[in-house]
C-alpha cells in the first residue's frame, strides 16, 4: 500500500486545499505538518506567529482526524523529518502547495527538491493563490490570476483510511524555547474561525469598508480581519473572492442607495484581494527583495545613520507623537493595525528617523500575527521609497492623528499617560504649558517624552536625500527596470469599482 504524503505548510486548513484533494484522490493519505527550528527561531517569527498557528493546527487535527487520519507532527528540519518518514513509510509521492515565504523557506523547498530527485520521489508543489512561479512576464499575470480565482475550488476528500502512526503532540511556545507570546488579545485561529469571520464581513460589516478602513476607530470593525487566516493559509483567497463576487451579484438585485453603496464597498475590497498577490508575486520573482533595496541606487542613503536608540524609542511606542505611540502599542497588543496606519510607522521610520527599513521590517515582521512576507517586504520599500516608485509617501503624525483621531479616542486608549490631555493639545502635547501638563498628570519629559524628532525638519532632510538620489541617470533606468518587472498592468475588475479608493491606495486593508 503506496501513500501519499501531504506536507502542510502556510495551508493550515480543509477545504480549498488542491494538494490535499489530489492526493487523496490516489491513495491513502499521510497529512504532515513540520515544526522547524529554522523557521521558528528566525529573526522575523515570534511566539504569537505559533499561538495562532498552534491553533490553527489544533483544529486541522481534529477535522482531519473525523475523516479517519489525524495531522501528524513532527519537529526537526523539513530534509531529515522526510527522510525518516520515507524510510519508514512506503511513501510514493510528496504533495505540498508553492509556498513563497522568506529567505529560508525558499531555501529549505529548494533542499527539499534537491533530497526528492536523490531519492527518486515525485515532489508535486501545485499554487494555491494567485501567484504564478516562473511568471516569464507580468503582462501574463492579470489573466492567470483571474483565471484561478474563477476556478471551481478543491473539495475536500470525503474520508481518509487511518494509517498506524503516531500523530505526535503540538510543542506550545514553551515547549519551543520561544519566548513568550505578549499579546493581550488574541485573533480567533483555524478554519471555523475565517470561514464565520469571512460570512460576518461579506454579509455584515463591509457596507462601510471602503469609508472604515483608514481610521483605527472604525477599521477594527470594518476592515475584513482576513488577513492572518490569508497568510497561514486558514483560509484560501480563491474561497475569499468567490463569496464575495457571490455577494455582490445578491445585492444587484437590489437598486437602492444603500446597496449600491455596499456593492461599491465590496468592489473596493475585491480590488485589494487582487493587489495581495500582486505583492507576493513581487517576492516570488525576486526573494532577494527580503534583505536589498529593490532599486539599488538608494543603497548607503540611511546605513550611516543607524541610530538603535531611536528604533527603541520607536518600537516601544515611545517617540513623543501621541498617534504613532497610540499605533505602535495597539499593534504590540493585538497582532493587527490597519493599512494607513501601518504605512504611517513605517513613514516615520524611514524619514522622520531616518533609519533603513530593514532592522524595522523584523521588528515589525514580529509583530504582525498576518505576517506575509511577499507583501511586507514590498511594502517595506514602497514606504520607505526605495522601490523605484514615483510617489513618495511622508505621512505627517501629528495630521495623521488630527484626521483619523480628531478627539484622541485612540490616543487615550493606547497611551492613558495622555488620558487627561485637553482635546486641543492631544495631538501637540509638548505644546501644552507646564501648569496644564500638572493638571493633566502629564509632564513631558517626565511621564510622556517630548518628540525625539522635530517633524518638518525631518521633512524636508527626507525630500532633499532622496531628491539627490533620484537626480543620478542610473536611478531612472534601475526604477525603470524595476517597473518593467514588478509594475502592475492596467487591470479592470468585472464590476465598476468603487471611486471612494483609488488604484493607488489598494494595498492591504484586509
Amino acid at each position: 500500500m503506496y501513500i501519499q504524503l501531504v506536507w502542510f505548510k502556510r495551508d493550515l486548513r480543509l477545504h480549498d486545499h488542491p494538494a490535499l484533494s489530489a492526493a487523496a484522490a490516489r491513495g491513502p493519505v499521510l497529512p504532515l505538518y513540520i515544526v522547524e527550528p529554522s523557521l521558528i527561531h528566525a529573526p522575523d517569527f515570534a511566539a504569537r506567529h505559533w499561538t495562532f498557528i498552534r491553533g490553527c493546527l489544533v483544529e486541522l487535527r481534529a477535522n482531519l482526524a473525523r475523516l479517519g487520519q489525524p495531522l501528524v507532527v513532527r519537529v526537526g528540519e523539513a530534509v531529515e523529518v522526510l527522510d525518516h518518514l520515507v524510510s519508514t513509510w512506503p511513501i510514493e509521492a510528496i504533495w505540498a502547495h508553492e509556498e513563497t515565504g522568506n529567505l529560508l523557506s525558499y531555501a529549505r523547498d529548494r533542499a527539499v527538491r534537491r533530497w526528492a530527485r536523490a531519492r527518486g520521489i515525485p515532489f508535486h508543489e501545485l499554487p494555491q493563490n494567485g501567484v504564478v512561479r516562473r511568471l516569464p512576464s507580468r503582462d501574463e499575470w492579470q489573466a492567470r490570476w483571474e483565471e484561478r480565482m474563477a476556478a471551481a475550488q478543491a473539495q475536500p476528500p470525503s474520508a481518509l483510511p487511518p494509517l498506524a502512526i503516531d500523530p505526535g503532540t503540538i510543542p506550545t511556545a514553551d515547549e519551543l524555547s520561544l519566548p513568550p507570546d505578549t499579546l493581550s488579545e488574541h485573533q480567533p485561529a483555524g478554519e471555523t474561525a475565517a470561514l464565520q469571520t469571512l460570512t460576518d464581513f461579506i454579509h455584515r460589516r463591509s457596507q462601510q469598508y471602503h469609508r472604515a478602513l483608514a481610521s483605527p476607530l472604525t477599521a477594527w470593525e470594518g476592515c475584513s480581519r482576513l488577513s492572518a487566516y490569508l497568510a497561514w493559509g486558514a483560509l484560501s483567497i480563491r474561497t475569499v473572492v468567490q463569496a464575495t463576487r457571490h455577494r455582490i451579484s445578491e445585492l444587484a438585485f437590489d437598486p437602492s442607495p444603500a446597496t449600491r453603496g455596499w456593492v461599491r464597498a465590496l468592489n473596493a475590497f475585491e480590488s485589494r484581494l487582487h493587489w495581495h498577490c500582486h505583492f507576493i508575486q513581487k517576492l516570488e520573482d525576486e526573494p532577494e527583495i527580503e534583505v536589498r533595496n529593490l532599486v539599488r541606487a538608494y543603497d548607503g542613503m540611511r546605513e550611516e545613520n543607524h541610530r538603535p536608540d531611536l528604533l527603541v524609542a520607536w518600537a516601544s511606542g515611545r517617540t513623543g507623537y501621541p498617534f504613532v505611540d497610540a499605533c505602535m502599542r495597539a499593534l504590540t497588543a493585538t497582532g493587527w493595525l490597519n493599512f494607513r496606519m501601518r504605512a504611517m510607522l513605517v513613514s516615520f521610520v524611514a524619514y522622520d528617523l531616518w533609519q533603513h527599513w530593514r532592522e524595522p521590517a523584523l521588528i515589525l515582521a514580529r509583530r504582525w500575527i498576518d505576517y506575509e512576507p511577499g507583501i511586507h517586504y514590498s511594502q517595506m520599500q514602497m514606504q520607505a521609497g526605495t522601490s523605484g516608485n514615483r510617489t513618495i509617501r511622508i505621512y505627517n503624525p501629528v495630521k495623521q492623528g488630527i484626521d483619523h483621531d480628531p478627539e484622541g479616542i485612540f490616543i487615550r486608549r493606547w497611551v492613558p499617560e495622555l488620558a487627561h490631555v485637553p482635546t486641543p493639545y492631544i495631538h501637540t502635547p509638548w505644546l501644552l504649558d507646564r501648569h496644564g501638563q500638572e493638571r493633566a498628570g502629564c509632564r513631558i519629559g517626565r511621564d510622556y517624552p517630548a518628540p525625539i524628532v522635530d517633524h518638518e525638519a525631518a521633512y524636508r532632510r527626507a525630500r532633499a536625500a532622496i531628491a539627490a538620489v533620484r537626480a543620478r541617470p542610473e536611478t531612472a533606468q534601475e526604477a525603470a527596470a524595476v517597473h518593467q518587472r514588478h509594475g502592475s498592468r492596467t487591470w479592470r475588475p468585472q464590476r465598476r469599482p468603487s471611486k471612494t479608493v483609488s488604484s493607488r491606495q489598494l494595498r492591504l486593508d484586509l
